[in-house]
């Protein structure tokens, strides 16, 4: 099967011909998605097509400016040579990281390949690298960046490759809520030593965010480990404030047997984030009024059809899908999870999947002894990790070899500090081989 852009530019074609023969290529959710990332770059300030075309994005996201016209104009063959050139000229001078979301033209350039939590561990593996080129969004550079060597320069291809879930948490709202949580709770420790509320956020947020988990004696989750780390959390505090995504904290949560009124939501727009004196204390979870755009559009009406029409299918969801979805589908799990769970699988296996369209069609072509498919009908990939592109990749490793370093991320040393407590209280807090979140 062709790869999910392959499949993308195929759709742009059969509409711009009217051909009739392949009236059945699919659907996607946005005709953008078949421009090049530079076009939106050139455009007004957006996340881009795909999933999160409808989010805000801040005024202070980076952009991205235009890349030298060579790189614009080269084919895809010759900028297969040029990226394979300069990664033998560099060596082991550089690592290149590559997200599980991203297209399969940019993963086959990857040297290390995952989902958050594993590249965040990655990172450390390759201390003599002098240059780490991350192939995701921009909170994973920065979490590299704060994790890797003081000698080491982390590069993001594409500037605006952002994360309009991380953006719905910003350190002033989070400050304000903080705010407002200790006029509520205090700050002193009940008898048992433990804290009024403990800050968690998940990876998927700003190091500003990580930082403030750390100089507050919080920490950071990711989907593989979300459980763990909340049970690290309780030991320390009497409650846990989770932000940006409120489907994995809910899930999280009610997975541990916390009841639904005791996991109020908090909406920055509003005092006391739109809750009562009185419902604030009985909760356990406060659920910042983020979530993931891609993971939204993943409904149980999906899950029915694919029941329906695969009676002995096994639907298997990611936790930032809303509870309704997860509660329908068989299990829930980070991307790494449900990988795993196809490779283990007995050939014959029938896998609906709901995440990022990109992996799982990477797993449908990695597994053809199966039947694997998205829940979701029409294509559309997450809109930022989408703004990685070859042209890109072969624009920050010939700039390398010429000594150059383009797009580099870096972050403040003082929020680096804190964040990186946060970060390693993360990487202590493991996932259990079996866990399935």
């Amino acid at each position: 099967m062709a790869s999910v852009n392959g499949t993308i530019q195929l759709i742009r074609i059969v509409k711009q011909s009217g051909d009739g023969a392949h009236a059945n290529v699919g659907s996607v959710c946005d005709p953008a998605l078949a421009d090049d990332p530079w076009v939106i770059d050139a455009q007004a300030p957006s996340y881009g097509p795909g999933a999160s075309v409808g989010d805000k994005l801040p005024a202070i996201s980076p952009r991205q400016g235009l890349i030298p016209q060579e790189y614009r104009q080269a084919s895809k063959e010759e900028l297969d040579l040029r990226i394979r050139a300069a990664k033998a000229s560099l060596g082991d001078r550089v690592v290149v990281l590559g997200h599980f979301y991203q297209r399969d033209e940019v993963i086959k350039y990857a040297d290390f390949v995952g989902d958050s939590f594993q590249l965040a561990q990655g990172v450390k593996t390759r201390p003599n690298a002098e240059a780490i080129v991350f192939c995701g969004v921009h909170f994973m550079a920065e979490t590299a960046d704060i994790l890797s060597g003081p000698n080491q320069k982390v590069i993001l291809p594409n500037l605006a490759a952002g994360c309009s879930m991380a953006d719905m948490a910003d350190l002033d709202s989070v400050l304000d809520c903080w705010e407002q949580l200790e006029e509520i709770y205090g700050t002193e420790p009940d008898a048992d030593g433990r804290v009024p509320v403990i800050p968690v956020t998940y990876m998927n947020s700003s190091a500003a965010l990580k930082a403030f988990c750390g100089e507050h004696g919080g920490i950071v989750c990711t989907s593989s480990n979300a459980n763990v780390v909340m049970g690290w959390a309780y030991a320390r505090g009497q409650r846990v404030l989770f932000f940006p995504d409120q489907h994995l904290g809910r899930n999280t949560g009610k997975a541990m047997g916390i009841p639904l009124e005791q996991m109020p939501m908090w909406d920055p727009k509003l005092p006391f984030g739109g809750n009562t004196t009185e419902t604030l204390q009985q909760a356990r979870v406060l659920l910042w009024h983020g979530y993931c755009s891609v993971h939204k559009r993943f409904s149980v009406e999906q899950i029915a059809f694919a029941r329906a029409r695969y009676p002995e299918v096994r639907v298997i969801v990611h936790p930032e899908c809303t509870m309704e979805v997860v509660d329908a589908a068989d299990e829930s799990g980070s991307t790494d999870y449900i990988r795993k769970t196809i490779e283990a699988a007995p050939a014959g296996s029938i896998f609906a999947i709901g995440t990022e369209i990109n992996l799982v069609q990477r797993l449908a072509n990695d597994h053809p002894e199966h039947t694997i498919f998205c829940l979701d009908p029409v294509i559309c990939p997450c809109s930022t990790m989408y703004r990685i592109h070859p042209s890109y990749i072969a624009w920050v490793l010939e700039g390398l070899e010429r000594g150059e370093v383009l797009n580099r991320i870096e972050v403040p040393k003082e929020t680096a500090d804190f964040a990186r407590i946060a970060l390693e209280r993360m990487l202590i807090a493991k996932p259990s081989t079996t866990s399935a979140a």
